[in-house]
């Protein structure tokens, strides 16, 4: 678990979304993720870590490489469909860990398996922890792009979550140990839909 504090009310954790849907002409082929950690979360990922000037650098490596490979299991919490079908992805790469002032953000790209023809069908793209432990989120339209090639034929919304007032406050009654209630997170999620003409070239 990357997130453990004791904190009452769910979310405990907060991470600002940064996206652009990389690809070209007919078809889509990754995602470029740019994701940045609240303060509180970016201090315990570097507690106990050596910060020295010397090896920092080495250090920013090793936790970077730490989170993508745990994400792993969690599918990098990112869930992408035509209609009700899963988009898969490869492992993701070229990850990077920065730091600014007292927040870290994390980069790296997550390829599709195979690049996604665009036959006109829209495309629904969420990005979520299913427990609501983390809340992510883009905070502004412009936070998600197109690449390009892919702005001049598809466009986004970005659709805001309207979870109940009874929902809100089951999670704001959560504690940071209670049983994971992976329903929830799905409920507090953006969605982002994409939309292409179909693209012959």
């Amino acid at each position: 678990m990357l997130f453990p504090f004791t904190v009452q009310a769910h979310p405990h954790s907060w991470i600002d979304l940064k996206t652009e849907i990389e690809g070209s002409q007919n078809q889509i082929t990754g995602l470029k993720m740019s994701w940045t950690f609240d303060a509180m979360t970016s201090a315990y990922m570097l507690d106990g870590e050596d910060l020295s000037t010397e090896n920092k650098a080495k250090t920013m490596q090793k936790v970077a490489a730490s989170v993508m490979q745990n994400m792993i299991a969690e599918h990098y919490f990112t869930y992408f469909y035509d209609g009700e079908t899963p988009i898969k992805y490869s492992l993701a790469r070229r990850g990077v860990l920065t730091q600014n002032r007292t927040k870290l953000t994390l980069d790296f790209v997550l390829p599709l398996s195979k690049p996604k023809i665009l036959d006109g069908n829209p495309l629904k793209l969420l990005i979520f922890e299913p427990s609501y432990y983390v809340d992510m989120s883009w905070q502004k339209k412009g936070d998600i792009q197109l690449s390009p090639d892919l702005a001049k034929h598809c466009s986004l919304e970005l659709i805001e979550p309207k979870p109940t007032s009874e929902q809100m406050s089951y999670a704001m009654s959560l504690p940071a140990d209670a049983d994971p209630d992976n329903a929830l997170g799905q409920l507090f999620t953006q969605t982002v839909l994409i939309t292409c003409s179909e693209n012959k070239g």
